[in-house]
């Protein structure tokens, strides 16, 4: 071969070099709900493929869905902290104690009961007030779960009286203190426990997102569905996120980083708070039209000023932990009045 052309064909090959070595990242994700989940459905795998369709294939996921590398949801934060994934969806409230300032987005009454509007207020208030909590993470997403509901098997509830001596599944620290102050016995456990809970009479209900009843199949084990009058703050919602480790980030090319970036923050909150949009619109659909009802606007009334001692109640004991537990309940409440929720 002439020396001219084997010069030519080193600087063909090495111009080709970047092409052929170019980096690519696998992802791993966790989180504690069924592969067939609302979560991974319609918002973790959708948004991983445009991660690889938007990088040619360079990102790619690997979802462990259902706790599948062991543990307990309560160790999520852990698990993506220490490495073993790169990123977890999980609810923080899940790990009492972990992120104290977070509770503030549980309290009773606070936000709306949708996906896209509570979502926002959310990420503003963790852009505005939370993010001394999420140090050791870099979070992605923080979204509502669209609101709860009280859903029950044997009785309907229709006032504050009627919440006495009720066994409620709490999926928080929060909601527990909720069904307290309301007069019921909470019950702490794992959703994947709810159902069959409910079934074999365990608790009489739950206070859940309408989004648990098809993932769940909570409507073949439930027959009454009390909501808060249109228009009006939830009871409380279960705060839900993305968190992934800040090393994970470190390690991706800057095009890859760039790629995440812009499918992360404001654009993951969106593509969450529509998901749960519709799977509350589909949820709502599922159960017979006459087991829904909503509670009068006397008796919802009652409800406030009973959650009203709850906020009262966690104000205080945040602020005797040092945290401006009234700052961030006042932050929220403005926020919320901002976004055009009726408090």
């Amino acid at each position: 071969m002439k020396k001219s052309s084997f010069l030519a064909l080193l600087l063909a090959c090495g111009s080709l070099a970047p092409a052929v070595a170019a980096e690519r990242v696998t992802l791993k994700i966790a989180h504690f709900l069924p592969a067939s989940s609302n979560a991974q459905q319609h918002v973790i795998q959708p948004w991983c493929d445009t991660l690889a369709r938007e990088s040619e294939q360079r990102i790619q996921c690997q979802i462990y869905p259902s706790m599948q590398l062991g543990g307990t949801p309560g160790q999520l934060p852990d698990q993506v902290r220490n490495g073993v994934v790169d990123i977890v969806w999980t609810a923080p409230g899940y790990s009492p104690g972990r992120f104290p300032r977070s509770e503030a987005v549980e309290l009773p009454f606070m936000l709306p009961a949708n996906g896209v509007q509570a979502s926002k207020i959310i990420w503003q208030f963790y852009q505005q007030a939370l993010q001394e909590d999420y140090k050791g993470y870099r979070v992605l997403a923080l979204h509502s779960d669209g609101g709860m509901q009280l859903h029950t098997t044997g009785k309907a509830v229709r006032s504050l009286e009627d919440f006495k001596g009720l066994k409620l599944r709490a999926s928080s620290r929060m909601s527990a203190r909720l069904a307290t102050g309301l007069g019921a016995a909470p019950v702490s456990m794992p959703a994947a426990q709810l159902t069959e809970s409910l079934s074999k009479g365990v608790i009489d209900g739950a206070l859940a997102s309408w989004e648990l009843i098809p993932a769940l199949k909570l409507d073949e084990v439930t027959q009454h569905h009390t909501d808060v009058p249109e228009g009006r703050p939830t009871f409380s919602i279960t705060l839900l996120g993305m968190l992934m480790n800040p090393r994970s980030y470190e390690r991706m090319p800057d095009d890859l980083k760039a790629i995440l970036d812009r499918n992360s923050g404001d654009a993951l909150v969106q593509r969450f708070g529509e998901a749960w949009e519709n799977e509350l619109a589909r949820a709502r659909d599922m159960v017979a039209r006459d087991s829904v009802a909503s509670f009068e606007p006397a008796a919802y009334q009652n409800l406030r000023e009973a959650g009203d001692k709850v906020t009262a109640e966690w104000v205080a004991d945040a602020e005797g932990k040092g945290l401006a537990g009234g700052q961030l309940a006042d932050r929220l409440r403005e926020l919320s009045r901002a976004a055009g929720v009726e408090l």
